[in-house]
């Protein structure tokens, strides 16, 4: 080969390399900042949403005991004006909800201790529904005592 034939075509070098030409780095730069830019507007928004995801769920636990305590209240209100049936499917439904509540474990709205103290309530349930499935005057006062009793419960133990 001539030394003509070698000199057409050119041996790579170390100056060839991509961060040598202008518009290659030009492009990176520009990625690099555009990164930041969304970086930059992502954290925030993400800290507001882990924020409002909290107080989410402290409102769907305190909704979840206050619905009980309403179910619970509404019963006795309904066995103290003698309305029995509506009485009983109150209090049916509050012993069925406050049994999932405290066998839900750590996703529950109740404590380790309030649990605990609430596990009691069953010891009830029967005697209760079967008063108010008979009509008896004086389911009306266990009811007032379950609500209190309840409302002990989830109050001393926070």
């Amino acid at each position: 080969m001539s030394s003509t034939k070698q000199n057409e075509h050119p041996v790579p070098s170390s100056g060839n390399s991509i961060w040598r030409k202008k518009h290659v780095r030009r492009w990176i730069i520009y990625a690099v900042v555009l990164l930041v830019v969304f970086l930059a507007g992502l954290v925030p928004m993400w800290l507001a949403a882990r924020t409002h995801v909290r107080e989410r769920d402290a409102a769907r636990v305190s909704l979840r005991i206050s619905t009980l305590q309403n179910t619970l209240a509404n019963a006795a209100i309904d066995a103290r004006r003698g309305d029995y049936e509506p009485a009983r499917q109150a209090a049916s439904e509050f012993f069925t909800n406050l049994r999932i509540e405290t066998e839900r474990g750590g996703d529950s709205a109740f404590n380790e201790a309030q649990r605990n103290a609430l596990r009691s309530l069953f010891d009830t349930r029967d005697d209760t529904i079967t008063l108010l499935a008979r009509s008896d005057p004086a389911s009306a006062d266990r009811l007032v005592d379950l609500y209190t009793k309840y409302r002990q419960s989830i109050s001393a133990q926070k």
